[in-house]
């Protein structure tokens, strides 16, 4: 084999697995549980309920790094992740204890689409193409998917 295809078969590897690790964005090495809160709804109340549960997971673990959590906002409950949401204090607090936020980008080419104006989004949010498929891959890296 040509030296110029084996660096392309590598490029092409290192691609690939480049795309297994953005998958799992986890660096927590001691964490005992892995889980996915999934908020789909724009509800105030709901979304501060997802929030809610994120903290207690912390402290039921005995902190941030026992626990490995992401918040996957999308449809309605993309509103988490905007800059006015009532929340923003205690997502901030979870950002700082590590968790992630994942907004759907489906999700905002939507509300452009409609609305003619695309949505700022905080800048913590993880963009992921869609935010249901995030949620079935976390799924399937072992994550416990709740729905608060």
């Amino acid at each position: 084999m040509r030296p110029a295809s084996i660096l392309s078969l590598l490029l092409i590897a290192f691609c690939f697995h480049g795309t297994a690790v953005v998958a799992d964005e986890s660096d927590k090495p001691f964490a005992e549980a892995h889980v996915v809160l999934q908020v789909a709804d724009g509800d105030d109340e709901t979304q501060a309920r997802a929030l809610s549960v994120a903290n207690n997971l912390i402290k039921h673990y005995g902190g941030p790094d026992f626990v490995d959590i992401e918040i996957v906002a999308y449809g309605p409950g993309l509103s988490l992740l905007y800059p006015d949401n009532p929340n923003q204090d205690r997502i901030s607090s979870l950002v700082s204890n590590a968790v992630r936020f994942a907004g759907c980008l489906n999700t905002v080419a939507t509300i452009e689409r409609t609305t003619g104006k695309k949505p700022e989004l905080i800048a913590a949010t993880i963009p992921v193409q869609t935010g249901v498929a995030r949620i079935v891959e976390l799924a399937q890296q072992g994550y416990v998917v709740i729905r608060p």
